[in-house]
């Protein structure tokens, strides 16, 4: 699994092929979605071919590959009577291998970092995917510093005006630090603002545009940092400035047609976001999300919200 991480981009395309190769005999539920589109694997030649599992089955199906049982289940977020997606991870290093190499991929060293981590409602629920990342960070980084915080952003404001050796990065849930930018707050020096979406019902919706202006007039920083991922994704993609994302050697994003799923679109046209992330080798590689964005080149993409009910139909059609 090590070498995944190592992949020089140049060889995407095989790895993908090799990893669907291997789902559309072993991942029980993909094998059925392809069985009912009438995909024969062996005809698949390009990564284009490859169909993407709509996330809908992470809420309603069991999305192993392989016969190993779950060591550990990450479920999503969601309100009361909401059906929650679950992940169910065979192999917690492809995770670990994931979020600690994109890290050093685009931040550097963990060492060189102290983490915050300010996500009161993903560590007031059980199998939070980004809590176990961010403790894992937390664990790395080797500072007295780093930790979680709660409602305890008096205890947090004044950390974050202590001088540190290391760089800070400050990771939050969106409502969070709207409620620490509004209490306290201060100019932040060789620190990160890292937000990771959602206002979880504290706070009425706010595009990231606004989101942005606001925590960059309170922290006086240039720019506010973001963080795309999701339980059913084991790895993440980072935007630094603008919105605009980047994914590591061993994920890439392309956008369909969400009039025809099956269908993608080119580089600049708005569509149906969907993810490859071969580090999903142990259940879906190949993930058909509810979001809609669009592609700059292969490896960076934008986000703009979440497709409405009436622009997925293609792919709830291919659910039933």
């Amino acid at each position: 699994m090590n070498e995944l991480f190592d992949t020089p981009l140049t060889s995407f395309e095989d790895k993908a092929l090799e990893s669907f190769a291997y789902q559309s005999e072993n991942c029980l539920i993909y094998k059925q979605y392809l069985s009912h589109l009438n995909i024969k694997p062996s005809k698949i030649n390009t990564v284009s071919q490859i169909p993407f599992l709509p996330i809908e089955f992470f809420k309603t199906h069991k999305v192993i590959s392989g016969e190993n049982e779950a060591s550990i289940t990450f479920v999503s977020s969601g309100t009361t009577g909401q059906s929650l997606s679950k992940h169910y991870i065979t192999d917690i290093a492809a995770y670990e291998n994931s979020f600690l190499k994109g890290f050093k991929h685009f931040f550097g060293k963990i060492e060189d970092y102290r983490i915050l981590a300010l996500l009161p409602s993903y560590l007031e629920r059980e199998g939070s995917s980004l809590v176990y990342m961010c403790q894992q960070l937390i664990n790395k980084s080797g500072d007295d510093s780093s930790g979680f915080y709660l409602d305890n952003y008096e205890e947090l404001a004044s950390l974050l005006s202590q001088q540190s050796t290391k760089k800070t990065m400050l990771i939050g849930v969106s409502y969070a630090l709207l409620d620490l930018a509004e209490q306290f707050p201060q100019p932040l020096e060789n620190t990160i603002v890292m937000e990771t979406g959602g206002m979880k019902g504290k706070r009425p919706e706010k595009t990231k545009n606004e989101l942005h202006k606001i925590l960059k007039h309170a922290f006086q920083v240039d720019n506010i940092h973001s963080e795309y991922g999701m339980t059913e994704l084991l790895s993440q993609a980072y935007s630094f400035s603008d919105g605009v994302f980047q994914t590591p050697r061993w994920m890439k994003v392309v956008i369909r047609d969400p009039q025809d799923p099956i269908s993608l679109l080119a580089h600049h046209q708005v569509g149906g976001i969907n993810v490859i992330d071969l580090a999903n080798i142990n259940s879906c590689c190949f993930i058909a999300t509810q979001d809609l964005g669009k592609t700059i080149n292969d490896t960076h993409f934008e986000v703009h919200g979440r497709l409405e009910a009436s622009d997925i139909r293609g792919c709830n059609l291919l659910v039933q």
